[in-house]
């Protein structure tokens, strides 16, 4: 009986390390595609004097992600008076007329009845089209990581997270099945080689994962260290800038920081309450 525990704790261990292996592989060769994309479009930035700097709406999804950049529009539309958030957790429309596709979206998102809870309102807007539309962009440039990238990944880092879990199960299971003195310390001995490989493999995992499961690419975060000298790590440098085609908003003052760092880095507390709010 102990012969098909290790056998299937020895498949499993070995199954979820060579996926971790040929996921980080493709996420690496999809990264370095995309950094090559970002190479040429700054040759030929360069060529022609554009300038590509990030705006607000950029600069939080990148930082943040779709979640940052809803954060964003809302306290943005607060701050001129079109939105009303409660420190309760609710958005109100006050005025109805979105300036870019984007504060169009948030107002979808809120509704017909013109209230919705936060929250509500922030996965709403997080699969609108148009926070799709430039999350497509940040990827095509090789600023953002494609979504695939980062969810499998962390599908394939769970994978190994339950293939140790599966070997400690199946030695217990030995242990414990096994009439007394028949299970000896070189048969539990041989659980420990699958173990120390998915725990190794996990470990490796979780310090080399960060560029394949972050919002932006390293392209994306030279960029943004680039724009905000000490990087979002420490504080806001000056407001991003932006094209003079470009459609974003303007930006008030501390829409940097909440791009950045997110409702912390506001000052209004009853901003930072209904942000934090859940809404009940």
């Amino acid at each position: 009986m102990w012969l098909l525990f290790l056998l299937l704790a020895w498949v499993v261990a070995v199954v979820s390390c060579v996926r971790v292996c040929r996921t980080a592989l493709a996420a690496g060769l999809a990264l370095h595609r995309g950094a090559d994309a970002t190479a040429d479009a700054d040759a030929r930035a360069d060529d022609t004097g554009a300038d590509a700097g990030l705006t607000l709406y950029e600069t939080a999804y990148l930082a943040g992600g779709p979640h940052r950049l809803a954060d964003v529009v809302l306290v943005l539309m607060a701050q001129e008076r079109r939105l009303h958030l409660a420190h309760t957790g609710w958005a109100t429309v006050v005025d109805p007329v979105g300036q870019d596709p984007v504060e169009r979206a948030a107002l979808s998102a809120i509704g017909p009845e013109g209230q919705r809870r936060i929250p509500a309102v922030r996965r709403a807007l997080t699969s609108a089209e148009a926070v799709r539309g430039l999350a497509d962009r940040l990827v095509h440039a090789g600023l953002a990581a494609p979504a695939a990238v980062r969810t499998g990944i962390g599908a394939a880092v769970r994978h190994v997270q339950f293939a140790a879990l599966l070997v400690l199960l199946a030695a217990g299971a030995t242990y414990w099945a096994a009439p007394s003195g028949e299970v000896d310390r070189l048969v539990l001995a041989w659980f420990a080689f699958p173990l120390v490989l998915t725990l190794g493999t996990w470990a490796v995992a979780r310090a080399e994962a960060h560029p394949y499961t972050a919002w932006a690419t390293e392209a994306g975060s030279a960029l943004l260290r680039h724009e905000h000298p000490g990087g979002p790590s420490r504080r806001p440098g000056p407001p991003p800038a932006e094209p003079a085609e470009s459609t974003g908003p303007a930006e008030p003052t501390g829409l940097t920081g909440l791009a950045l760092f997110g409702p912390t880095a506001l000052a209004d507390p009853g901003l930072r309450a209904a942000l934090h709010s859940s809404g009940a």
